[in-house]
Order: C-alpha cells, then sequence, then structure tokens
C-alpha cells in the first residue's frame, strides 16, 4: 500500500535551515508529481511546493517562494524540501505526498497521508 514517511525536522532558531526528507513506497514514484504540504497548528493543511515528474520542473506558494526548494530522487523514491531563513510562521508539521494536475491546480492524489515532520522555529 502507498506510504509515506517523512523526516529531518526539529527544533531551529529564526533564521535557521532545515532539509526535510520523505520516502514514498507503495506506488510508481517517478510516474507521479510529489509535494510537500504543511499544517500548523489550528489551522488548515496547505500546498507549499510540488515538483513535476516529467522535467523536474517547480511550484511553490508565494508564503515560500525563495526560501523553499523541492527536489527529487527518483532511484531513492524520496523526495527533499530544502528550507532556509526560518521564520516562527513556519512552524508545522510537514507532510509529503503525489500529486495530479488538473489544469492550473495540483489534486493530491492519495487519502493517505503519512505521519509527517515537526519544524518548531524559535524566535
Amino acid at each position: 500500500q502507498v506510504q509515506f514517511v517523512e523526516s529531518g525536522g526539529g527544533l531551529v532558531q529564526f533564521g535557521g535551515s532545515l532539509r526535510l526528507s520523505c520516502a514514498a513506497s507503495g506506488f510508481s514514484f517517478s510516474a507521479y508529481a510529489m509535494s510537500w504540504h504543511r499544517q500548523a497548528p489550528g489551522k488548515e493543511r496547505e500546498l507549499v511546493a510540488v515538483i513535476t515528474s516529467t522535467d523536474g520542473s517547480t511550484n511553490y506558494a508565494d508564503s515560500v517562494k525563495g526560501r523553499f526548494t523541492i527536489s527529487r530522487d527518483n532511484a531513492k523514491n524520496t523526495v527533499y524540501l530544502q528550507i532556509i531563513s526560518l521564520q516562527p510562521e513556519d512552524t508545522a508539521v510537514y507532510y509529503c505526498n503525489a500529486e495530479i494536475p488538473y489544469g492550473e491546480k495540483w489534486y493530491t492524489a492519495w487519502d493517505y497521508w503519512g505521519p509527517g515532520t515537526q519544524v518548531t522555529v524559535s524566535s
């Protein structure tokens, strides 16, 4: 079955950096666009970054542009999220998933979500 295992989160100071990893299994990883989402306390989960399966092009939420970089390694079925200049508003649980394009929008491919990895930024 589909599985996502996120890792790499932690407690970091304002302005610090982290590299998150997500190991995926149970589907044809290289055929799907992959994404990172985050959910802050009391807020809905939001899509923050997508990387396509074809040419590796990327899309980011406006709030993270210039600070987040998504990448993938198809040989390892792993997607990464490099975060720099961390801000307190980046505090959230971060999740990965696969995405399906529909026009100019993305739709999450799987209803299943992994445990996520907690990122906490201290000010």
